[in-house]
């Protein structure tokens, strides 16, 4: 397995050339990037950075709701992912992390249901598996809920994977979801190993004193009533999961790719010197089980 960090935080904290994201990268002893939507994939640099030996570019990523009920803004992200998943293929980038959609319809006050959007997800994500199988790129579905997305959980990604067939359709996996779901972040990997294209590190820690007095729909913060509130994002090791046998788990299905530090912890976060050295917190605490 190698370690490696998205973009995201970063290039919020002003560090959004990608050439200055790879050398940080490697002198801090990354050896993947996972590039987010906010860096500007400029083809020389790219070009460059995949030739260089140091540090490798293994996944583009770009998570949008490709089913916006805004028709001009779901074209431009269906444009842009497809965009992403042809430079990856002319540039041997591993991978293409995406989300699928979700309709205005599949929304019933505070309820979601995925399987109202079940249909024209699949529609487009087959349009994307297509163009990922032209391209010999592997298509990996985030399972963050947040974003225009219904492969969320295990039962979702049977309902996906049973409508779609390919090896170039697979999972990014990431457990800090599951965990404020209440769903087993490990149980999963034994299931669905062989679909496990790429795995985020984040972590989730859950304040069950909050929670106590809220229950799971309240947030207490803005009076508002969502999932939130009562769980945040961590860095590896700062919260809910246990890393020794998440990474065992991965071990025993043969996964051998990035897992990749999706950093969106606040309390690491503020100054670029924090990001910083919340990733190299995360990547510390995670080689120790590598």
């Amino acid at each position: 397995m190698r370690v490696g960090f998205l973009t995201n935080v970063l290039a919020e904290s002003g560090v959004s050339d990608l050439k200055d994201l790879a050398a940080w990268g490697y002198e801090n002893g990354f050896t993947d990037l996972e590039v987010g939507p906010s860096v500007d994939l400029k083809e020389d640099e790219v070009e460059k950075i995949k030739s260089s030996g140091t540090i490798d570019i293994s996944a583009l990523t770009y998570c949008r709701n490709f089913l916006d009920p805004n028709s001009e803004m779901a074209e431009y992200y269906k444009s842009n992912i497809i965009k992403r998943i042809e430079l990856a293929g002319e540039f041997n980038i591993e991978k293409v992390l995406c989300s699928t959609g979700v309709s205005k319809d599949a929304y019933d006050g505070v309820r979601f249901n995925p399987m109202k959007s079940i249909e024209a997800s699949v529609e487009f994500l087959k349009v994307m598996v297509e163009k990922a199988e032209e391209n010999n790129v592997t298509l990996c579905i985030e399972n963050c809920p947040l974003m225009g997305n219904i492969g969320i959980s295990p039962y979702m990604w049977d309902e996906i994977f049973s409508r779609i067939d390919s090896d170039k359709l697979k999972l990014a996996y990431d457990p800090s979801h599951l965990i404020w779901q209440f769903i087993d972040p490990y149980i999963p990997i034994l299931e669905f190993g062989h679909k496990i294209g790429h795995v985020h590190a984040k972590d989730t820690e859950i304040n069950y004193t909050t929670l106590r007095r809220t229950g799971i729909l309240f947030n207490p913060k803005n009076g508002e009533i969502d999932s939130s509130g009562w769980w945040r994002y961590r860095v590896p090791g700062l919260g809910e999961l246990d890393w020794n046998k998440f990474i065992d788990h991965l071990n025993q299905v043969g996964f051998d790719g990035t897992i990749s530090i999706e950093h969106e912890d606040p309390v690491w976060d503020g100054t670029q010197e924090k990001v910083k050295a919340g990733l190299i917190r995360g990547q510390k605490y995670l080689k120790q089980f590598i």
